[in-house]
């Protein structure tokens, strides 16, 4: 059962933290606006896709993004004020224990991580999604790292395809080269030719031109020559099946991410990492928070000299350490040289550690 002290460190966790997301969108806004302002000015864009959709979602990106460094923050900041105005040896000398002193910052913590994992995991995509489709229209337009040559894909469990060149112009997609193979009990027994196929439109609707169709029957083979002619079909690929922007994964929601992991893993495609790494992250993310909720009472509660000041360096240290080492084993797991979720646990992992180590030494 929560006390009058347990309210009080939870209303002043809470008023802290969004005070500090506060300052620190106005910061990230100024700059990114001045960073895009003459792109801004050199692109078609409107003054409404600026400041009612393209703003709103980029705040939801940094809050998603910098929210455990906001909450840490916001720990070491006002923690260290209760411990400069004597507040934190009151509470001691009242008999509460330091296990207990925790107990108002893992529930505040809770609360918090509980609300990042479903923005996560489904709010800030969609709002990444909108924000990057802005991006891709007007400010990087080349960011799109789909792979377009020498492409093979699995369309059904007994049916292949491959393609040799992959064009998109405007609302046209052309392939150069197409290729479809069809298996019986692990034999070749279909192959469709064309040169080119063109997409027409949903549900995955191909024209396919000079197309030639070869059947296979143990020793007896036909050829169908269809030069000058053309066939609509379906098959089960679209031209979304090669795009994928550099942070196509942040556009996704959780279940979406999920689908599309399992989809091309069905088909045999590569390029997965990206895609677990972002899944895995939402899921350790909450505990990364209250990790660093840890960290930041074992460091703030107590008088040293200097201050907030010695407390908010040694806490900005700490976060900047998390965040390198979470960029540099991302950058493993995405090249498949570790596993991609061993990767995104491993600094939760090591701090862990350190939470622990610090919590020992706050209780003596």
């Amino acid at each position: 059962m929560l006390t009058k002290i347990d309210w009080y460190i939870i209303k002043k966790f809470l008023k802290t933290f969004f005070f500090t997301v506060f300052i620190f969108l106005l910061i990230a806004i100024a700059i990114d606006f001045s960073e895009k302002i003459e792109k801004f000015i050199e692109s078609p864009i409107t003054k409404n896709e600026i400041w009612l959709q393209y703003y709103p979602t980029f705040i939801l990106f940094i809050s998603g993004l910098l929210w455990p460094l906001f909450i840490l923050v916001a720990v070491i900041f006002f923690t260290s004020r209760m411990a400069s105005n004597s507040e934190i040896i009151s509470i001691f000398n009242a008999g509460v224990s330091f296990k207990r002193l925790l107990r108002p910052y893992l529930v505040a913590g809770f609360f918090l991580a509980g609300i990042h994992y479903i923005s996560s995991s489904y709010l800030i995509p969609k709002g990444n999604k909108t924000r990057l489709d802005i991006e891709h229209a007007y400010l990087y337009t080349h960011n799109d790292k789909g792979k377009k040559h020498d492409v093979h894909l699995f369309v059904a469990p007994d049916t292949k395809i491959f393609i040799n060149n992959y064009r998109k112009k405007d609302s046209t997609s052309t392939i150069r080269n197409f290729r479809l193979e069809h298996f019986k009990d692990g034999k070749l027994d279909y192959i469709l030719k064309a040169n080119p196929a063109e997409w027409i439109g949903p549900p995955n609707k191909w024209r396919l031109q000079n197309y030639q169709i070869r059947t296979i029957n143990g020793m007896h083979e036909t050829l169908e020559l269809h030069s000058g002619e053309s066939m609509d079909t379906t098959i089960n690929f679209t031209p979304e099946d090669f795009v994928d922007f550099v942070s196509q994964q942040a556009m996704l929601t959780s279940p979406e991410l999920k689908e599309v992991i399992a989809k091309r893993t069905e088909r045999g495609a590569g390029g997965l990492e990206k895609y677990k790494v972002e899944l895995y992250k939402r899921t350790a993310e909450p505990f990364t928070i209250i990790i660093l909720i840890l960290i930041g009472v074992s460091i703030s509660a107590r008088k040293v000299r200097g201050g907030i000041g010695m407390h908010l360096a040694i806490g900005m240290a700490i976060g900047a350490m998390l965040v390198l080492l979470s960029k540099f084993v991302a950058v493993f797991a995405n090249s498949q040289i570790i596993s991609p979720l061993f990767g995104v646990w491993i600094p939760n992992i090591i701090f862990g550690l350190v939470a622990f180590y610090l919590i020992r030494q706050a209780q003596n």
